[in-house]
């Protein structure tokens, strides 16, 4: 449905979306650039936990804190990091990165479908506050905001945090609708692994093995959460 790449629609600068899928613009660095935005993300972020810790509660700011740090660490290091963007000469786009009708379309639909799922449970876990911690925040004179991050939030996440771990368990298992839009995820390439080779066994457990780490990594992080943020009893 979407009209001829010449005609392509552009809601973004830079983005642009025809029958022949999206193309947006691509970020280029070397891997030294890669390595010092991960430490300097990975020491504000020991940062933001440590003052979390000391205070009990994590400020607004954190992020753009850790934005500001990452940007000042690339900037000091005199990072080399560039944007391609897209221009259409021709027939066709040039430059930045394209993501196929197929890829597009299992994105899209998978992030739409499961994005209701999310959302119930969210809705869900906020009405499963009491509105007495509502009016009891409001008689201390809290604002709406400092309420919600404070006080419902916290017990919130004590009850949608399973449901959410199944969810995300469940967009793994999703993805491997992709072979219907004949997008080549890692289980159509495995099918045709197998079908070339005839080593179906080997295959199936490769299957098996990959979806398996990827659901129990899932699965550990978010127990681990779960029992970090649980109520104990004394």
């Amino acid at each position: 449905m979407l009209p001829p790449v010449g005609e392509a629609l552009n809601p973004l600068p830079g983005v642009y979306a025809s029958m022949r899928g999206f193309v947006v613009p691509a970020v280029s660095m070397d891997v030294a650039t890669a390595g010092l935005l991960v430490i300097a993300l990975a020491l504000a972020l020991a940062a933001a936990g440590w003052a979390a810790a000391r205070r009990g509660w994590l400020s607004p700011l954190t992020a753009p804190a850790i934005l500001t740090v990452g940007i000042a660490g690339l900037w000091l290091a005199d990072a080399k990091f560039s944007v391609d963007w897209p221009t259409f000469t021709g027939s066709n786009f040039k430059g930045g990165k394209d993501l196929t009708p197929e890829l597009s379309t299992i994105l899209i639909g998978l992030t739409i479908y499961t994005t209701g799922f999310v959302a119930e449970i969210v809705r869900g876990g906020v009405l499963s506050v009491g509105r007495g911690q509502w009016d009891a925040g409001h008689s201390l004179g809290l604002p709406r905001g400092k309420i919600l991050r404070l006080i419902i939030i916290p017990q919130m996440l004590r009850v949608i945090v399973p449901p959410l771990n199944s969810q995300y368990i469940n967009v793994v298992k999703n993805s491997t609708l992709a072979i219907a839009v004949g997008y080549p995820d890692f289980l159509a390439v495995m099918n045709t692994i197998i079908s070339k080779s005839s080593h179906s066994i080997e295959g199936v457990f490769i299957i098996l093995g990959v979806y398996l780490a990827l659901n129990l990594s899932l699965s550990s992080a978010a127990n681990w959460y779960n029992r970090r943020i649980a109520i104990v009893e004394r």
